[in-house]
């Protein structure tokens, strides 16, 4: 009863308090009425604090984010929920994730980005390279779960990078960038190198091999991270030489059925 009170005062508080950008539909009160999750309580009054705008639609979508990382700050939560508005307005533009697709942005984007931080812990100050990043994934997750590491996000389509220094610039995130780059021209080194969906594993290892530092920063030895779906075994038995190779299975993870059949796959430096 007190969790269903709270739940009552919050949609309360959004009708008259909330600074909402868009026309909030009855259904979506109800919404919010039966969420399970406190911690949307004080976004939406951290929103109220600040200068956030976010739609309470985008709210009940955090939900997923809030079940698996429970711990986010405020600002992180607001991050996150300005996620979904930004990436649609964009999506209308360039198609930056498949248009059938956006309704479950935190589900089969957000959160299947953040799968790697279920593998490795960033170190505050480490340098993270997401190759590839197209519109900013999995970086601009991944850099507002870890603010105090480094993110460098390129991209060979310089659209994609437009989209993800915009989205990087509205919610204030201070640890990321983004550059219209390619892999050959970076003469930088990083601890790890972050890709999804951009190519097979042997090319994606012959391309960061010599990006790698070799100084070592985490308990994880420095290497490719990468999202992958379908016959990893096939991907992992085409690789040269003698490289170590770890595949984390996602649904270990999380328990959405989307997550069947998907993997981070680590690749030791």
């Amino acid at each position: 009863m007190a969790q269903r009170l709270q739940y009552s005062l919050m949609c309360k508080f959004w009708l008259k308090n909330c600074k909402i950008r868009y026309p909030t539909p009855v259904n979506t009160l109800h919404g919010l009425f039966f969420c399970r999750n406190v911690n949307l309580i004080r976004l939406a009054i951290f929103v109220h604090r600040t200068s956030y705008i976010v739609n309470p639609t985008y709210l009940c979508g955090m939900e997923i984010i809030l079940k698996y990382f429970p711990d986010l700050t405020e600002v992180q939560q607001a991050q996150f929920a300005q996620l979904l508005p930004l990436y649609r307005e964009w999506n209308e533009k360039i198609n930056v994730v498949s248009r059938k697709d956006i309704d479950n942005l935190y589900e089969r984007h957000i959160l299947h980005s953040l799968a790697i931080a279920k593998m490795v812990q960033f170190e505050p100050g480490a340098q993270i390279l997401d190759l590839g990043t197209g519109g900013g994934l999995p970086g601009i997750p991944l850099a507002i779960l870890f603010p105090e590491t480094k993110f460098t996000l390129v991209d060979g389509t310089g659209k994609k990078i437009r989209v993800a220094n915009s989205i990087i610039d509205k919610i204030g995130l201070k640890n990321a960038v983004a550059k219209h780059v390619r892999a050959e021209e970076l003469n930088r080194k990083f601890d790890f190198v972050l890709a999804r969906a951009v190519t097979r594993l042997d090319r994606l290892y012959e391309w960061t091999r010599k990006l790698l530092k070799r100084k070592q920063s985490h308990g994880v030895p420095n290497g490719l991270i990468t999202l992958k779906g379908g016959n990893v075994n096939a991907e992992i038995a085409a690789m040269p030489g003698n490289q170590y190779v770890e595949v984390y299975v996602i649904s270990d993870f999380f328990d959405e059925e989307y997550f069947e059949e998907k993997f981070v796959v680590y690749v030791q430096g």
